[in-house]
Formats: structure tokens, C-alpha cells, sequence
């Protein structure tokens, strides 16, 4: 596999996963460690800048809703995300949730500069723990 199509893949598969889409980038990035095909840090930025990427896609798509009250699980969210902020986005990793997360930062207007670091370090924190996960794994099992 050349390197253009292992990065190219792990890229799109990445920005998928974190759009409402499906996808699954952590069995893409656990498969290419596993062959040794790639470096450890080239993939992990590709995958953690995708996945931001997808991230701040939703984020603009809160943006677009809206603004009105929705009931009762309205104002526990915005409650909770009024008191963590942009903070929250570090959760953004988490299935379902954290697409959820990324729409209501949007819809709640944080602002762009610390949303950004809080999500972009979230989703790499994500592949980093995978990536030594894998490779402590590989090396116990052999």
C-alpha cells in the first residue's frame, strides 16, 4: 500500500467518523500500525486533523440551527455546557455524544479559538491512547 493511499484513507475515514456520518477510524489506524507501513506520528496527526476537521464541520452545522428553546433536555445541555464551555469538547472523541457536543457548541456560538484547541486536543488525545494501546499491545503479544 502506498503511503498517499494509507494517509489519504486514514484522512477520509477520519473525517467521516467524526461527521454524523458512520465510520470507524480507529480500526483503519489499528490496521495500518499493525503493518508498520506508516509512522506512528504521521498517522496519528493525519487522523487527529480529519477527525478535527469533521468535528469543526459539526460545529458549523449547530451554527446554522436556530436559536430557540427546545424543553426540558434543552436546558440541562446548555446548562452543562454553559458551565464547561469549550472545555466539553475534550468528550468530543465519544461516540454519538460527541457529534451531539460538537452541534451544540456550534448552536451555542463558543467562540472559535478555544473550541478549536479543546476539540483538536480531544480527538488527538483519542488516537494517541489507541496508538500506544496497539503498539503495547504488538509488542507483548510477539
Amino acid at each position: 500500500m502506498s503511503d498517499w493511499l494509507a494517509y489519504g484513507s486514514m484522512f477520509a475515514s477520519s473525517f467521516l467518523s467524526a461527521t454524523l456520518l458512520p465510520g470507524s477510524s480507529e480500526l483503519l489506524l489499528v490496521s495500518l500500525l499493525m503493518a508498520g507501513k506508516v509512522s506512528m506520528s504521521g498517522i496519528i496527526t493525519i487522523a487527529a486533523l480529519g477527525n478535527t476537521l469533521g468535528g469543526l464541520t459539526n460545529i458549523i452545522i449547530g451554527r446554522f440551527l436556530p436559536l430557540k428553546q427546545q424543553g426540558r433536555w434543552h436546558d440541562t445541555a446548555t446548562a452543562w455546557l454553559h458551565l464547561w464551555g469549550p472545555a466539553a469538547l475534550l468528550l468530543s472523541w465519544l461516540p454519538v455524544i460527541g457529534d451531539l457536543l460538537c452541534v451544540l457548541a456550534g448552536w451555542l456560538r463558543f467562540a472559535w479559538l478555544p473550541t478549536v484547541i479543546f476539540l483538536a486536543v480531544g480527538k488527538t488525545l483519542r488516537y494517541v491512547a489507541l496508538a500506544y494501546a496497539t503498539l503495547q499491545g504488538m509488542e507483548w503479544w510477539h
